[in-house]
């Protein structure tokens, strides 16, 4: 029960610092798509590099901010009753809501996406475009490692809803 706890602990730290650093990603990209419109604009000049790079600092806040935001429980759902059932019951559906898609999808994503990282690496992989930034497989490898922070944090949900339903809790 207590490495339980020190698990919770040490993902929801591991996912809060996560979080905030990738947040300061979101000033810098504004930074950089006013710098974009811009220069394109008003100098009436575009660079392929900078475009791509708003698209790939979106893709890594949008990836790696997922796990923060499980643990923030700001996840979008559909919210007709959930909020309206107790305590228990609440953790008995993220219990098995957890098992029965969250944890197995997170394992098809971080097993399917090796080879494909995997492949990256081996050939070098720039962007297509002339100008483009280089390194691509560096964005590629983000893709399985935002699913381990997510599956880590998964895994917080489980064993946080699990000590719930075990404490019964009913507030």
């Amino acid at each position: 029960m207590n490495s339980i706890k020190t698990f919770i602990r040490f993902t929801d730290k591991l996912n809060n610092k996560l979080g905030a650093a990738v947040s300061w990603l979101t000033g810098i990209l504004v930074l950089i798509v006013s710098i974009d419109v811009f220069l394109r604009y008003f100098l009436e000049s575009s660079f392929a590099a900078l475009q791509e790079l708003e698209w790939h600092l979106f893709s890594i806040i949008f990836l790696l901010g997922a796990a923060y935001t499980l643990q923030t429980d700001n996840h979008v759902r559909v919210d007709l009753f959930y909020s309206k059932f107790s305590l228990k019951n609440k953790a008995i559906i993220n219990l098995i809501g957890s098992i029965v898609f969250f944890i197995p999808f997170c394992l098809l994503v971080i097993y399917s996406s090796k080879n494909f990282v995997l492949q990256s690496f081996k050939i070098g992989e720039t962007s297509p475009d002339p100008g483009g930034l280089p390194a691509l497989y560096i964005l590629k490898s983000i893709l399985p490692l935002s699913f381990i922070f997510l599956l880590l944090q998964a895994l917080v949900l489980f064993f946080k809803s699990l000590l719930t339903i075990k404490e019964n809790k009913d507030n």
